[in-house]
């Protein structure tokens, strides 16, 4: 699956880099896997920003601007948070687009909430969308398989802002030299 996520990778790159947008991430239990990811394919300093390893909930809250009671009434791993660690990294970074992962990887896991439960977060302030994984495969595969989801939910959101050209002859030409 890192062969995968570094196809996703190439076309981050080629939509964003051809469109001047830039990008962030927040990443609690990925802890900075997303962001190794992008930044595997030579040319992501052009629109990556930069990211967040807000793993406790005191960096979600005093790094991401995230209220404290969503917190506690929501569980960090909820689709509320990650919604919200989308915006904070857009705020921080200033960038256009975030992708953001809040979940329990395992083995640990708390307010009866199962272990395998990730939020994933991708878009703008404005339009976020967002995934639940479910299901424990161990820490290692459970890390491997949200990473990937989340690079992959973020091509498509991507992919429908800016679809290829149906046409090769709509594809911008070379400026002669």
């Amino acid at each position: 699956m890192e062969f995968e996520s570094k196809v996703l990778s190439k076309e981050i790159l080629y939509k964003l880099y051809e469109s001047g947008k830039t990008m962030a991430t927040a990443e609690s239990c990925t802890s900075g896997k997303i962001g190794e990811v992008i930044t595997s394919v030579p040319g992501a300093s052009a629109y990556y920003r930069g990211g967040t390893i807000c793993y406790s909930n005191f960096a979600k809250t005093k790094v991401l601007g995230i209220d404290a009671q969503l917190i506690e009434e929501k569980n960090a791993v909820s689709e509320e948070v990650a919604k919200e660690m989308v915006k904070g990294i857009i705020d921080l970074m200033e960038s256009d687009y975030a992708i953001a992962t809040t979940g329990f990887a395992g083995p640990g896991t708390e307010a009866g909430i199962p272990v395998g439960t990730i939020w994933i977060a991708c878009g703008t302030k404005d339009d976020i969308r967002t995934m639940k994984l479910e299901g424990d495969e161990g820490r290692e595969e459970n890390l491997r398989n949200a990473t990937y989801r989340a690079m992959q939910m973020f091509v498509q959101y991507l992919n429908e802002l800016y679809p290829a050209p149906d046409d090769i002859d709509q594809l911008p030409k070379p400026e002669a030299k």
